[in-house]
């Protein structure tokens, strides 16, 4: 059975949908809360809320549109929601060079190649993963929807309810970091990162 056949069925409530779909995405679920969480009894909990989010909000879901972006989705909102409960979330707004930095997001972005580029590329995974452990989990969500999920800044602002001005400032946060732990990796290709001058400070 197909994932889309899988959806319809659920969406007719036949559980061996449900069933077919825990199978085909079960472990990447659990992956992906885990680069949010940094816990691996966590995030099989948050897995498992979100088969039942699953199940309970199936009528949402477009048969036009893929299943595994809409499902990861709600994976990503119950990891952010459960790093909140848990009192480890750190605000995105919370760091004192905000107002300084986001008159250069848009030129460090056109800038040659990103810490997506690195991800995606990088023969030491361990490195990697070692990398996405050192961010704040607001950081690794909106890192894991924007590369991961390949959502646009304006989705992302959708899914974590935030202003896109403050989703620039934490993706350019968790690009910055990303590109310091990963320097390493591409210490041959290493590019000078962009400081706003003081005309381009808000």
């Amino acid at each position: 059975m197909e994932v889309h056949q899988a959806a319809a069925r659920l969406k007719q409530g036949d559980v061996k949908g449900l069933e077919v779909l825990t199978r085909t995405y079960y472990l990447q679920a659990v992956r992906t809360a885990y680069l949010i969480v940094q816990d691996q009894a966590l995030a099989e909990d948050v897995t498992q809320t979100s088969l039942v989010n699953l199940f309970t909000k199936i009528e949402q879901f477009d048969e036009t549109r893929e299943f595994r972006p809409w499902f990861l989705r709600i994976v990503v909102n119950n990891a952010i929601s459960a790093c909140r409960k848990l009192e480890k979330n750190i605000s995105l707004d919370d760091d004192r060079e905000y107002s300084e930095t986001l008159a250069a997001l848009e030129r460090l972005s056109e800038n040659g190649r990103g810490p997506e580029d690195d991800y995606i590329s990088a023969e030491n995974r361990q490195v990697v993963w070692q990398a996405l452990e050192q961010l704040t989990p607001q950081q690794r969500a909106a890192v894991v929807l924007r590369y991961y999920l390949e959502l646009s800044e304006n989705e992302i602002e959708q899914e974590l309810k935030r202003p896109k001005s403050t989703i620039k400032w934490a993706l350019f946060s968790a690009r910055r970091k990303l590109r310091q732990l990963l320097k390493p990796l591409h210490s041959d290709d290493d590019q000078p990162e962009v400081v706003p001058t003081n005309k381009e400070r808000i």
